[in-house]
């Protein structure tokens, strides 16, 4: 696969900002005449559904999402009333709430798998802050998207997603 790896200031913007500071990387790869598949980590899945949103790509293929807390995160709305929090997540970090949903985040109308873990590191999220099943950092419910083409549980934690065998396998 020709791939293309895009790092931006997930702590500095809103996810619509981050949307469109990562629009001319992907313009330029999206040039290549070949179908264009999105593959999106936690808040990455928000961003790639405001890209589209905003700057659909002709040749969308589809999006994987990982871990991605589409209906928000209870951790984010626990912790989203800390100063620390705040200054630590940013503009985009208080989106992630289950009650925030940024208007860029429409209905899908294209291909969506997400991939959801089911297995927890931090007892504290994990036990007495997520409903369960949940990675850690999203509940399975919340990742699950209105209008999504599948949804599969992995036996991994949010971190672990990006890099387990079973995750990877069923991106491909």
């Amino acid at each position: 696969f020709a791939t293309l790896n895009i790092d931006y200031s997930s702590r500095k913007k809103p996810i619509t900002a981050l949307a469109d500071d990562i629009h001319p990387a992907i313009a330029r790869f999206a040039e290549r005449d070949a179908p264009l598949h999105f593959v999106a980590h936690s808040m990455g899945g928000l961003v790639a559904r405001a890209y589209i949103a905003r700057h659909r790509p002709a040749q969308l293929a589809g999006v994987v999402m990982l871990g991605t807390p589409n209906g928000g995160s209870e951790v984010a709305d626990v912790l989203s009333g800390s100063r620390l929090y705040r200054a630590f997540y940013g503009p985009a970090g208080l989106e992630l709430t289950t009650a925030t949903r940024p208007d860029a985040l429409t209905a899908v109308d294209y291909p969506v798998g997400v991939i959801a873990g089911s297995r927890f590191i931090d007892p504290v999220a994990g036990l007495l802050i997520l409903p369960r099943p949940n990675d850690g950092r999203v509940s399975v419910q919340s990742s699950m998207l209105a209008g999504m083409a599948d949804h599969i549980v992995i036996r991994a934690s949010h971190t672990r997603l990006p890099r387990d065998a079973g995750a990877i396998e069923q991106t491909i």
